[in-house]
């Protein structure tokens, strides 16, 4: 197996100037495969492995999660309430 277990490598990004801050430059098919423009948001966070990048918000995904678990476990009194 290789060096990667797998997963697509992309290569090195390198790291550039822009203004007083620094960043990077996403190959084409990453900005494809993340369905991402000018403007729109990505989430850096850290995982196991080192560090994940994702379009959606992980507090929100948090967030969800949670509603859904009282949802489930309260799901007769939200059932009253819209009564």
């Amino acid at each position: 197996m290789s060096e990667t277990d797998g997963a697509d490598a992309f290569g090195a990004l390198k790291i550039i100037r822009i203004g007083n801050s620094l960043g990077v430059v996403l190959p084409r098919e990453i900005i494809a495969d993340l369905n991402v423009e000018k403007g729109d948001r990505l989430y850096l966070t850290r995982s196991p492995e080192g560090y994940r990048i994702t379009k959606s918000d992980p507090d929100f995904e948090k967030r969800v999660a949670l509603a859904r678990r009282i949802m489930s476990k309260r799901h007769n009194a939200l059932r009253e309430l819209t009564k």
